[in-house]
């Protein structure tokens, strides 16, 4: 069996396809590197002393783990020299980061969720790095936050990868998705699944059963109504998963269906979601789209969302087209 590299897949993707330049294949390769250099911190555990808070807050003013640190320096550094980057912008980091002056500066944007997950760290549960590219409006000296502010529907690249019992690589170009395998021996990401396709129609459902009190009405009603099974009104048992770790629940949907829900709740009333639409729900929406599924905050598409802020939160229903239009039905 022919084996196709990462490298390899870009190459043909620039020189065949004429899908991606040159510049973006480069920007690509670099967060790969990265990620499995982020794969190797995680997997040395406490015999790195990477476990455990670090004594800082990120923006949102949650507490950073150490890996979540670890893993947006790893990112930052690996990307900010190549040329391919005019600005990154992470959800550890209040502000854009500026590529220096010593260095040259490219076309592209770049988005990132370092370590998604991340409170699974300490008990050895999947987590993962999402990102997304953004092209930099042209004429442009110096990025600003606003910069960054494009609806989801402009992305060029979206990928994450899952740092689990097999390192994955998951990326869509806008022409389909894609997964790769890390080979730890050789050390290079390695074509494994083509072209994924997330079923229409699920049994699964993934959403925190414990906020079920704080949920809006048609939250509620579309949850009982899986829970009611084949006696029910949709007729059939639905099975609930939740891993707590986004990656990890979105690539379950990507393998083998089902829905992904995320809603705003009581608890924050002034907040419209708990994830982050630039770090988490555009990338995702974007992945899931390619692959058949379907994306929504409930009322509209994720990747039509015009952003506001860089930090802007959002609610998130993604996976299954039929699920979650039955869902978003609900809300209209």
């Amino acid at each position: 069996m022919r084996r196709i590299t990462l490298t390899r897949f870009l190459i043909e993707e620039q020189r065949h396809k004429g899908v991606i330049q040159s510049d973006l294949r480069l920007l690509i390769e670099v967060v790969a590197r990265a990620c499995k250099a982020i794969a190797i911190a995680i997997g040395k555990g406490n015999l790195a002393d990477v476990l455990g808070s670090n004594a800082t807050e990120n923006v949102q003013g949650e507490v950073q783990k150490k890996l979540d640190v670890i893993s947006n320096e790893i990112l930052l550094e690996a990307n900010e020299w190549g040329g391919h980057l005019a600005a990154m912008a992470s959800e550890e980091m209040d502000h854009p980061y500026v590529i220096p002056h010593r260095y040259p500066k490219g076309e592209y944007l770049l988005l990132f969720d370092p370590l998604d997950g991340s409170s699974n760290i300490d008990v050895n549960v999947s987590v993962g790095t999402i990102f997304s590219v953004l092209q930099c409006p042209e004429n442009i000296d110096h990025v600003e936050e606003h910069h960054f502010l494009q609806a989801g529907a402009k992305q060029v690249c979206a990928g994450y990868a899952v740092y689990g019992p097999t390192t994955l690589l998951v990326l869509t170009l806008g022409n389909g998705v894609h997964c790769f395998t890390l080979d730890r021996e050789l050390g290079s990401f390695v074509l494994t699944e083509s072209n994924l396709r997330i079923p229409e129609e699920t049994k699964e459902f993934s959403i925190n059963m414990s906020n079920m009190r704080h949920w809006e009405p048609p939250v509620r009603r579309y949850i009982d109504e899986l829970l009611a099974g084949r006696t029910g009104p949709r007729g059939k048992d639905f099975n609930m998963r939740w891993v707590a770790s986004m990656v990890a629940d979105v690539h379950r949907i990507l393998t083998r269906g089902g829905i992904f829900m995320y809603p705003r709740d009581a608890r924050e009333p002034g907040k419209p979601g708990k994830l982050r639409l630039m770090y988490e729900a555009n990338p995702m929406s974007f992945i899931v789209e390619q692959a058949g599924g379907a994306s929504t905050d409930g009322t509209q598409r994720i990747l039509d969302i015009q952003p506001t802020e860089l930090h802007q939160r959002v609610a998130v229903f993604l996976g299954s087209k039929n699920e979650v239009e039955h869902v978003t039905a609900y809300h209209r």
